[in-house]
């Protein structure tokens, strides 16, 4: 099936607006960070504002709603595409580029025993040990290798790789956020009916907390997608088709299945705006899909699915 881009040739960007509310209730549990908690600011006009959402959380949702853990690949709709797989000593999974931390740059990957991709790497970008980078070049050996990285971003931060030079920044990226939030303060006691009064320290006693959730009236999903990085890479039409296809899937994929960040924050979309360019709209999940298995075929690319065993 024939998906209709036009509207994003000579676009920049395409930026989208996703609204949302709680699954149930009115209260959510925001994104929590060390000695800060959850981070509260102020809008531009003063109004109170929430991250609910950070970026570098919602690119590991984006990645997560691609990848079938029971099968240890990708969704089906996406079969095909290239991948770094990493087993463990008991050539049981371990891991993968698509899910790790710093996907292809994880040491899982490069820091094992077995170099195969780290001297992969070194042999196909050995001429960027000095001189500017082709990011092209970059890009096409990427594509081949962890095709997920070209939309994620990456940097290969290892002296033996053009002298850590070797970075990509993220195509796709999204937040949540809300605002006008109040705080919906509550708390509860874990409960010892054995020694109440046990050592704490240890696990057992009664322990009273107190909790924060929040309420707003606006819980608002951004996503920029950076065309003009895709087209930079100098790929053939198809495969741009493909990423920003692939893209789009992702984005789609986690409004209608990736909306359940944390226990107490369960959410359902409810209206999807494009806001760059003017008369685009996001495709259906059901037309991705369907679009995607042609697209990966029809690229004209070698996708690679390299297994790597990790050992120290």
């Amino acid at each position: 099936m024939s998906l209709n881009l036009n509207a994003l040739e000579d676009a920049p960007r395409l930026l989208v607006k996703a609204r949302l509310e709680p699954v149930q209730g009115t209260r959510f549990q925001p994104t929590g960070f060390p000695e800060i908690g959850a981070a509260q600011y102020e809008g531009p006009n003063g109004e109170s504002m929430l991250l609910v959402e950070s970026a570098q959380s919602m690119a590991n949702r984006l990645e997560a709603v691609c990848w079938d853990k029971s099968a240890d690949d990708w969704v089906p709709e996406l079969r095909g595409l290239s991948v770094v797989k990493v087993l463990d000593k008991n050539s049981e999974p371990l891991t993968n580029s698509v899910l790790e931390a710093h996907r292809i740059n994880s040491p899982y990957i490069l820091e094992g025993k077995d170099k195969k991709v780290l001297q992969l790497l070194k042999d196909e970008l050995a001429d960027m040990e000095e001189g500017m980078v082709d990011l092209g070049k970059l890009a096409g050996v990427l594509l081949r290798l962890d095709a997920n990285s070209l939309l994620h971003g990456v940097f290969l931060a290892k002296k033996e790789l053009a002298g850590g030079r070797l970075r990509l920044p993220r195509a796709l990226s999204g937040f949540v956020e809300a605002m006008e939030v109040k705080v919906a303060a509550s708390g509860g006691v874990k409960n010892d009916s054995v020694d109440p009064k046990g050592d704490t320290s240890k696990g057992f006693g009664n322990v009273p907390f107190s909790r924060d959730e929040f309420v707003s009236p606006e819980i608002t999903a951004y996503f920029n997608l950076d065309l003009a990085q895709i087209r930079g890479y100098g790929f053939s039409k198809e495969v741009e088709t493909l990423l920003v296809t692939l893209a789009l899937f992702k984005v789609r994929r986690f409004l209608e299945t990736g909306l359940r960040l944390r226990t107490a924050c369960d959410l359902d979309c409810r209206s999807v705006e494009v806001q760059r360019p003017k008369g685009f709209q996001l495709p259906p999940l059901g037309d991705l899909k369907n679009s995607l298995p042609e697209l990966i075929s029809g690229s004209g690319v070698d996708f690679q699915t390299t297994t790597v065993t990790y050992q120290k």
